[in-house]
């Protein structure tokens, strides 16, 4: 009987760490201000642009979504005309991307 007390406590913690935002981002943030600078110094150049080129196309495609989405009627409640408004936006959006001139 003490085995599975002592088991179901460890599934409870490891549940707790695994489910819970803030346990799971204890286990898992660095210590100290040193070790995340550590880190960032030991990125290469070549990395660093990577990291800029990949964060910089998401906000441009966020940014035509969200101009897209302020042209058309507000979001629906309805799961299925939520569907169909974003088959719509995805649309409009493929449709303005083939538009530009490539550079």
């Amino acid at each position: 009987m003490f085995e599975v007390t002592l088991l179901f406590l460890i599934m409870l913690v490891i549940a707790a760490c695994a489910f819970l935002p803030t346990g799971y981002s204890k286990l898992f943030a660095p210590q100290s201000p040193q070790q995340s600078d550590a880190i960032c110094e030991s990125c290469s150049d070549l990395e660093l642009k990577t990291i800029e080129e990949s964060t910089s196309k998401p906000s441009f495609l966020t940014h035509l979504q969200s101009e897209i989405e302020s042209a058309l009627f507000p979001r629906p409640t309805d799961s299925i005309l939520q569907r169909h408004y974003d088959t719509l936006v995805n649309a409009e959006l493929e449709n303005r991307l083939a538009a530009m001139p490539d550079s």
